[in-house]
């Protein structure tokens, strides 16, 4: 069962595309707004945006024309970070990340002037503000699609420098599947996906350093009909990982390709 795509939905907190096949896009590591009244508290590193998921809204832009719902982030992840449990836990017990509203970059550099990073009421309201409204949205549509068609794929989209010491040792694969080790999504569609990458040049790993941040594994339930993905792209692949951060198109139509024939073929493999 197909039906036409809605009317965009544009917020403070996030943009949606409503689509009309079971795929939900969700790119919440786009975000580059910092509020000022959060910004005058930041060193001058945060201005950099460093650890933003660049571009990633120019490089899926062939995600409408397959009929994918997306949904995206406006909010810098220096802010708050959406794909971090509420609870502020770590994914990664006993490794080196960042938390939910992160104190420092991925190179450990500080994002706050002494003493002024968010206590825990000022965290409570950027969960408030930010985190559940884009929460909020992406279980709605979920519930939406699942409703029309049985079964969803949700496809969670990140970006990241291929070479941070203090995340991973030496460079990382050009594309880093996450299925929560294989409990977010069905063998049968990451496997369909994993096919494509095998015939081109790009590395890949599957559950490696990235198995799947908390959308992954909160709303991956293959039982219940929600298959999740994360994928883990190096930025090298289609941009320059130093500021300015600019897109490359010559790179950027090379990987292209790929995207959309594994989100094909995840959507070919859903049940029915």
């Amino acid at each position: 069962m197909t039906t036409h795509a809605s009317t965009p939905i544009d917020t403070e907190t996030y943009t949606l595309r409503p689509g009309c096949v079971p795929l939900l896009i969700s790119i919440p590591h786009l975000g580059t707004d910092l509020p000022p009244e959060f910004a005058t508290h930041m060193s001058d590193t945060a201005p950099l945006k460093q650890d933003t998921d660049w571009h990633l809204d120019r490089l899926y832009g062939f995600a409408t024309g397959l009929g994918a719902s997306v949904l995206q982030a406006k909010v810098s992840r220096y802010v708050i970070d959406l794909n971090r449990p509420p609870g502020g836990e770590s994914l990664y017990p006993g490794q080196t990340t960042t938390g939910l509203c992160p104190t420092e970059t991925f190179r450990g550099e500080p994002l706050y002037a002494e003493a002024q990073a968010p206590d825990a009421a000022q965290q409570t309201d950027r969960l408030a503000r930010y985190w559940q409204p884009y929460h909020g949205a992406l279980r709605a549509e979920l519930d939406r699609l699942q409703a029309l068609h049985g079964a969803v794929l949700l496809w969670d989209a990140h970006s990241i420098a291929s070479v941070l010491p203090r995340l991973f040792e030496g460079q990382l694969p050009d594309l880093n599947f996450g299925t929560a080790d294989g409990r977010s999504c069905a063998p049968s569609i990451l496997q369909r996906v994993v096919a494509e990458v095998a015939a081109t040049p790009f590395s890949h790993v599957v559950n490696g350093r990235f198995k799947g941040g908390y959308i992954t594994r909160h709303y991956g339930a293959p039982d219940a009909g929600v298959h999740a993905i994360q994928l883990e792209m190096a930025q090298h692949l289609y941009m320059r990982e130093d500021p300015p951060f600019t897109y490359l198109e010559y790179k950027a139509t090379s990987v292209q390709p790929l995207l959309q024939k594994m989100l094909q073929q995840a959507l070919a493999a859903l049940p029915s």
